[in-house]
Formats: structure tokens, sequence, C-alpha cells
């Protein structure tokens, strides 16, 4: 199982924090992230669940991480492991996830997909999301995967849609010419574009497009 132990910096105070592994204990606490990381008009019923959370921790409890910050619950990382073909890229969230469920997880997949990352509000000036992600990279090395890979939503498009395509607001952004709140955020975790998805899930502000990005083992060639 997995647990680290490290700092997170409010200004130049050191906070002590740990990412380990969720358990059926911590499933309130999960809850609140959720609620609190998508308040309303996002739908209730699209929070996690019990039966969803105990299947993360049973299906693939290597993929369901947390992180306390001063003994606070303040954010949480979901996987599971797929068979993914590059050549074959497209998909929805709600298909490669089981809807949230992971009953689809293949414990001989080469790939760990992202299917959730939250952090409480309060906490997001601490830097807890590239932590969890480099704490899911290490799970891809540990095991042995090809890579690790998710589908990040691009909230700024919208904005953008009459001028640009998916692919060219994508490319802005990799470029630096634009700043997408989602994708921006992967881009400094070290994931990169694979490849504009569309249907990937219901969401206006993308309208309804994903970008597919991965993080590849460096061990793995």
């Amino acid at each position: 199982m997995y647990r680290k132990e490290f700092f997170v910096f409010d200004k130049d105070q050191p906070i002590p924090a740990v990412i380990r592994n969720y358990e059926e204990k911590d499933f309130p606490g999960l809850i609140k992230i959720q609620q609190e990381s998508f308040p309303p008009p996002f739908p209730s019923e699209l929070w996690w669940n019990e039966e969803q959370l105990k299947n993360h921790v049973t299906l693939f409890p290597e993929g369901a991480l947390c992180i306390e910050v001063d003994g606070e619950m303040a954010g949480s990382m979901t996987g599971l492991l797929v068979n993914f073909d590059p050549r074959h890229p497209e998909h929805t969230w709600e298909e490669i996830t089981d809807n949230g469920y992971i009953r689809n997880h293949d414990s001989n997949g080469n790939t760990l997909y992202v299917v959730d990352i939250s952090v409480r509000p309060i906490f997001r000036k601490l830097g807890l999301g590239k932590w969890l992600m480099s704490s899911m990279y290490d799970v891809v090395v540990h095991k042995g995967l090809e890579r690790l890979l998710g589908g990040g939503r691009m909230p700024g498009y919208h904005a953008h849609a009459g001028e640009l395509s998916p692919e060219q607001y994508i490319d802005a952004v990799v470029k630096g010419e634009l700043k997408d709140p989602v994708i921006t955020f992967l881009l400094r975790c070290g994931r990169t574009p694979l490849k504009v998805v569309p249907n990937y899930l219901e969401d206006e502000e993308s309208c309804n497009y994903g970008t597919l990005m991965e993080w590849k083992n460096p061990f793995k060639n």
C-alpha cells in the first residue's frame, strides 16, 4: 500500500501532509471533498456515492489515493487499469470508467486511467493536485505500466469556440498563447496532449470535448 509523508507550504509556513490509500472509514470525507469541489449547479447525483467508493477500494485500492493536510482530508484522486490502444483512442468518460464504478477494471491493463482528481477549494493554494498526480505516477512506475492517461476538461474553450477548433485551442494553450484552468494545470503536472475527443462528457464549458493527456512511464520505451 502507498504512503508518502512530506510538507506543503502556505507561503513560507511548512505544513505536514500525507498521501495514502483511502479506505472505507474515509468515505464521508471523500464525499465532502466532492461536495465542496463541485458545488451547485453541478448535479449532486454525480458526486461519489458509497457504492462507487466501495468499488474503488475493493477493485483497485492502489488507485484510490487521498491527501491529508495537518490531519484534515483535503483531496483525492482515483484511477483504474485499462488496456489502451493509442491507434483507437476515442471513448467517453462514462465508457472507460464505468461511470465511476470501475467494474471494468482490468488487472492486466497497460494504462492507469484517471477517473477523478479533486481538491477542496480552501486547500487549492497548496499545490495538492500536483502532489496527487506525482503520486499516481509512482503507482504507474511501481506497477510497470506504460502510461497514465486521462481526459482533461477544457473549460476555457467555450469562449473561443467561435474562432478556434478544439485542436487549435489546445495548440494555443500548449504554445502559451491561451491559458486553460484544467489543461494548463495538467501540462504543469507533466502531462502531454494525445488527442481531442468529441462527446467525451456532457460539459457546456468544454463544448463536450475532452483532451486525452498522458504521462509515459520513463522506464518503458
